[in-house]
């Protein structure tokens, strides 16, 4: 994902402006004349990496039309504590309304980038790549995803339609890989069609059952660094094969060296279930 659309964005908005303003915000309405104009920028109280910047500019768009968002630093840039990321000027009461609900928003999605841009600076200095799951606040994979695409990750398949992805349960429902991925290829060949299989695995013996399927992916499910290097060897000394990837409780701490395995991917759950909020303020002045 390189983009947001405000299409699928809006339903987001509308149903947390919602929930916020209720039948009226009445602090802003007992307390601000109504014509007065006001600004107020945004400013980072931390360190990270801002993501979500169009969808704070389209939930003051959506309070009050007469709001303007500009922009002082992009998605994806890195910020420090103090800088100022955007300005956003328009009617007072609308500024105030829209405040809570766009830094809901801006700070979640940042706090995502954030984790996931330490992730990939901890193994730049490999070929892997960090990729997110489906791992995310139901309704919200599009903004978690995009969140991760801003901090430097790449992401895995959207949903249960766009990938083959055969895991444990699959596995013990079908009654071995083998079956599993026989029957995938009733409906979609892997190796010809748009649709990749992958099949998570926990054990050399289970990886080679994956290697016999011709699977496109195959996921190391909570396996051991060493045998996942061994796993590694073995695909290149046979001349290559399918596209490794790690997979389990991986950590700021442990990623390094999972990286270092030779793997071409490394699933992160925490990036969008466990990320903190980046911490933002918007101050009127």
């Amino acid at each position: 994902m390189t983009d947001l659309n405000r299409q699928d964005v809006q339903p987001l908005i509308d149903t947390a402006l919602a929930e916020d303003i209720g039948p009226g915000d009445i602090t802003s309405e007992w307390t601000v004349p109504v014509d007065k104009t006001s600004s107020a920028r945004f400013v980072a109280k931390a360190a990270g990496t801002v993501a979500g910047l169009d969808v704070a500019e389209w939930v003051f768009d959506t309070v009050d039309k007469k709001t303007i968002f500009r922009t002082q630093v992009a998605d994806g840039d890195i910020v420090r504590s103090g800088d100022q990321i955007a300005t956003v000027v328009g009617p007072a009461r609308a500024l105030l309304t829209g405040e809570r609900t766009a830094l809901n928003f801006l700070q979640r999605m940042s706090g995502v980038a954030t984790l996931t841009s330490r992730f990939v600076r901890t193994i730049a200095h490999t070929n892997a790549k960090i990729l997110d799951t489906r791992k995310t606040i139901p309704g919200w994979r599009r903004l978690d995803k995009y969140a991760v695409s801003s901090g430097g990750g790449q992401n895995h398949r959207f949903g249960l339609f766009d990938m083959v992805l055969i895991k444990e349960n699959h596995i013990e429902a079908a009654e071995g890989i083998g079956p599993a991925v026989f029957g995938v290829r009733e409906h979609v060949n892997g190796k010809e069609g748009n649709l990749k299989i992958e099949v998570e695995v926990k054990n050399l013996v289970e990886f080679e059952e994956a290697l016999m399927a011709d699977v496109d992916w195959v996921m190391f499910d909570n396996m051991d660094v060493d045998t996942m290097a061994k796993a590694v060897q073995q695909i290149k000394e046979d001349g290559g094969g399918p596209l490794l990837e790690a997979s389990g409780n991986v950590t700021l701490t442990t990623v390094k060296e999972i990286a270092e395995s030779g793997v071409d991917y490394i699933s992160v759950g925490s990036l969008t279930h466990s990320a903190v909020a980046l911490d933002i303020s918007m101050l009127f002045r």
